[in-house]
């Protein structure tokens, strides 16, 4: 049996398709044979393909991504999937920097470069935290912007004046999903 190159590509939200290619990109020029890729949040608990992604990889095989940020959210996480690719003889190489698992060197830099990013991530909370405290201590913190719910009295309104979902959609500027759920309370509520 042949040892595949297995790639993994993530960006934080849809809006960030450029990365997204780029990432692409990157992995196929390394000679990824197969990729898996999603768009959403590390911090989301359920990370569905990149759990497709460890399932798949076999022994021999050698695991790529971009960036060490695309693939764990902290050292311990860090840490779960590096054991987790060893524990199954699979080869972790991150292009950005140069690091392959398959060296001393290399799992020694994963470490400590993972070390490094989850401290600058939480310096980086932390300086958001006191960021938020005073512009809130000076009247200036608005909070995070109306969401679709708040405007879920507006859905129901609009729909027993006989609107259509997307008239709805288009008047209040939601999701199609976000109409439905506001409709399906509704009806819960009132049962």
């Amino acid at each position: 049996m042949t040892s595949a190159i297995v790639g993994y590509a993530r960006t934080s939200t849809l809006d960030q398709m450029a990365g997204l290619e780029a990432q692409l990109r990157h992995l196929e020029a390394s000679g990824c044979h197969r990729i898996f890729k999603e768009q959403l949040s590390s911090v989301d608990t359920k990370r569905p393909e990149l759990e497709r992604a460890l399932d798949y990889v076999r022994e021999g095989d050698t695991f790529v991504v971009t960036k060490l940020d695309r693939l764990a959210r902290s050292i311990s996480d860090l840490v779960k999937i590096k054991d987790r690719l060893l524990a199954k003889g699979v080869t972790l190489k991150v292009l950005d920097p140069s690091l392959d698992t398959s060296t001393p060197t290399g799992k020694l830099m994963l470490s400590m470069l993972g070390s490094i990013a989850e401290f600058e991530r939480d310096i980086m909370l932390e300086r958001q935290r006191e960021g938020i405290a005073k512009a809130k201590a000076e009247g200036k913190y608005k909070g995070r912007a109306p969401t679709a719910r708040r405007k879920a009295a507006d859905v129901r309104t609009l729909r027993a004046e006989g609107k259509t979902v997307e008239a709805i959609v288009r008047e209040l500027g939601v999701s199609r999903s976000s109409v439905f759920r506001a409709l399906r309370e509704e009806k819960a509520a009132a049962s």
